[in-house]
């Protein structure tokens, strides 16, 4: 018999590895998640019963990931979006939804069973897709902008799918009294806890942010998300609609973003194991033996989710490599589409080979989501004639931009920053052209009369149009390191001599961009320092031309004088994951006995452990950047530079040798 504390630590180790494994391969963790639940259920190594503690416990998975949910829903940027949203994005759910309905009555299945996995075979993955999206800049795009209304419309359609699929499961009169009263129920909660709850949520806020603690906000935080799942299980509906509703009052306070990264641990860790428990109800050896039906299920879902979604927004009035693309985007599976899946298990609304059936073709969907939404662009080059057409014209603009300069600057990105250096080189006369993926944008700036043209910077073909041969400099404007980091590599295949300035938002990637290729990176940390240290001192009285000098010997040494900061614990706590191992500064103070007293800074050889020695201070004095012969003395205080792994070694070589 295992313990509690044997099976928690079973789990956590190996969601661990599984999920390192799968990120390694660029693969969503979700996957991993369920197959963990897989090999650890009762189908498999049987360590975790499908109807478990475990499983009432994840269902908080769910709560927290409709509170998410709510928290992005946006009543001003759903109005802006309606057209996509409740017209692309109905059509989508719904069309899918029935066709997914006859196709299964032709296979026999009840009706009830049939309408609970056409609801659960419409949802995208809104976690997967909208990080691609970003990570491809896409976002802006015409396929970005539908595949992102689609999945907004997505996410509130599972809201009614929680209350209809449990009353499925009765007979059709208390089917249809259950959903009345549902409805009724759902209508007086939503009304009392909307109304009072605009009214008190904000000044409730207010009242807990001005005790100024962490720890009470957060309280604060899980108390208003469980105590409206509370009320509204209390109506006799789900505990993720009161969730929902919670996010959703929240989206309307200043309190957002802070009420989103507070929650971001638990939402990520229950979710975890709500997917874990999700694969505990995968039987491997049933899916082996269907595994025919799997891949007709596989097939069939990607292709009429693709041909709805494609055929939706062709009727909308894309064009039909747009079409395409939405369809290409939307037609794998998605995390709500377990969510539902899991319902509609508990409510046995199907039969169990056709849940397993059907959950398996889900995740073998999402596996396959990534690597269909990374070849779109080529599939649909293949099958739109009319792109290639679309494509050329649009390099033809951009050649026909830049046809006739020379030395001229190339702009990635037209966003704020690209606009006001777009304005300070044409005080200097000098010609430029920006490359922008926001339409919008490039179509107002263009009206005006700005030289800036829709194109991905990323692209040899766009590069090469922009008359990268005879460009003086590229900019990229935009602090994006991953994006940055494609841009340099594209310009030195293309212009190895070409410089490149890249924007960067702290000095945590200055030597990645730097090594990469990058001419000049600009940190806004530092620029933002400069700029108020020299205020200030010009205040003080400090002479201008001082002040000016003491900038240009910065400027003049890429920052090394500024590299590097004092971690405290406000840091390490907004620190993300990747940049734990960035540069930092640590003080050693040398005592009596230590080795490195009375030996010459050369002879510690800290080169070696990629650490440097920014600074000394001795008898209360501090010297910059002191000198290799300088020896050093008891109860000197140097200060090093370094990965905080370097920097131990480094305080172990001066005091210890």
């Amino acid at each position: 018999m295992t313990s509690a504390l044997e099976l928690v630590l079973l789990l956590l180790a190996a969601a661990v590895m599984v999920v390192v494994a799968f990120r390694s391969l660029n693969l969503p963790p979700i996957l991993g998640y369920l197959l963990v639940g897989a090999v650890v259920g009762p189908h498999a190594l049987n360590l975790l019963p499908a109807h478990s503690d475990a499983s009432d416990f994840a269902e908080f998975g769910v709560v927290f990931l409709m509170f998410s949910i709510g928290l992005e829903f946006s009543l001003p940027k759903l109005y802006s979006m309606k057209r996509i949203v409740f017209g692309l994005g109905a059509a989508q759910v719904a069309l899918t939804a029935l066709f997914v309905m006859l196709a299964l009555a032709v296979f026999g299945l009840n009706w009830t069973g049939a309408i609970a996995l056409g609801m659960t075979m419409a949802m995208s993955s809104t976690a997967v897709l909208s990080k691609l999206l970003v990570e491809r800049m896409q976002l802006d795009s015409p396929h970005g902008r539908e595949v992102m209304g689609v999945l907004l419309f997505q996410d509130l359609a599972v809201v009614p799918s929680l209350i209809l699929i449990p009353a499925l499961g009765g007979s059709a009169e208390q089917m249809w009294s259950s959903l009345a009263i549902a409805t009724v129920k759902a209508v007086v909660a939503l009304s009392l806890i909307l109304f009072f709850g605009q009214r008190l949520m904000r000044s409730w806020f207010h009242v807990v942010a001005r005790r100024k603690s962490t720890e009470l906000f957060m309280l604060n935080v899980l108390l208003v998300t469980l105590g409206l799942a509370w009320v509204t299980e209390l109506a006799g509906l789900s505990l993720a609609l009161g969730a929902f509703v919670a996010g959703m009052l929240i989206s309307e306070t200043e309190y957002r973003y802070q009420v989103e990264e507070d929650i971001k641990p638990f939402r990520d860790v229950l979710m975890g194991l709500f997917f874990v428990t999700i694969g505990i109800l995968l039987d491997l050896a049933v899916v082996a033996q269907q595994a025919f039906w799997v891949l007709l299920t596989l097939v069939g879902l990607l292709g009429l989710k693709f041909a709805v979604a494609a055929g939706a927004s062709r009727l909308f009035g894309s064009s039909p490599g747009t079409a395409l693309r939405t369809g290409l985007w939307l037609c794998a599976g998605g995390e709500f589409g377990f969510v539902l899946l899991a319902q509609t298990g508990r409510a046995a609304l199907v039969p169990s080979t056709v849940l397993q059936i059907v959950l398996a073709a889900l995740v073998l969907s999402l596996v396959l989501a990534p690597l269909i939404s990374q070849y779109a662009d080529k599939i649909v080059l293949r099958l739109v004639p009319s792109e290639w057409l679309m494509r050329s014209m649009q390099l033809t603009q951009i050649a026909s931009q830049s046809m006739f300069i020379d030395r001229h600057a190339i702009l990635c990105g037209y966003g704020r920053n690209g606009q006001y250096l777009a304005r300070f080189l044409e005080q200097e006369e000098i010609t430029y052209i920006a490359l922008d993926l926001d339409p919008e944008r490039v179509k107002e700036a263009a009206a005006a009369g700005e030289t800036v043209v829709f194109g991905d910077a990323a692209r040899r073909e766009t590069l090469t149009a922009a008359g990268i041969s005879r460009a003086a400099v590229v900019v990229i404007t935009y602090a994006d390191t991953p994006s940055a980091l494609r841009v340099i590599n594209t310009v030195r295949s293309l212009r190895p001599d070409v410089p490149v300035v890249v924007r960067t938002s702290d000095e945590r990637d200055y030597d990645l961009l730097s090594s990469a290729g990058a001419a000049e990176v600009v940190p806004e940390s530092f620029e933002s320092s400069i700029m108020l240290a020299s205020h200030a001192l010009v205040l003080i009285g400090v002479p201008l031309a001082r002040v000016l000098k003491r900038i240009r010997e910065i400027r003049g040494k890429r920052y090394r004088l500024l590299r590097g900061i004092y971690r405290g614990a406000d840091d390490l706590a907004e620190e993300s994951i990747e940049h734990l191992h960035q540069a930092r500064l640590h003080s050693v103070v040398l005592t009596a006995g230590a080795w490195s007293v009375g030996r010459p800074i050369r002879d510690l050889e800290l080169d070696e452990l990629e650490v440097q020695v920014t600074a000394l201070r001795r008898r209360g004095i501090r010297s910059m950047d002191p000198e290799s012969g300088t020896v050093l003395n008891a109860e000197d205080v140097i200060v090093l530079l370094g990965e905080p792994d370097r920097l131990v070694a480094a305080e172990e070589r001066l005091l210890k040798g």
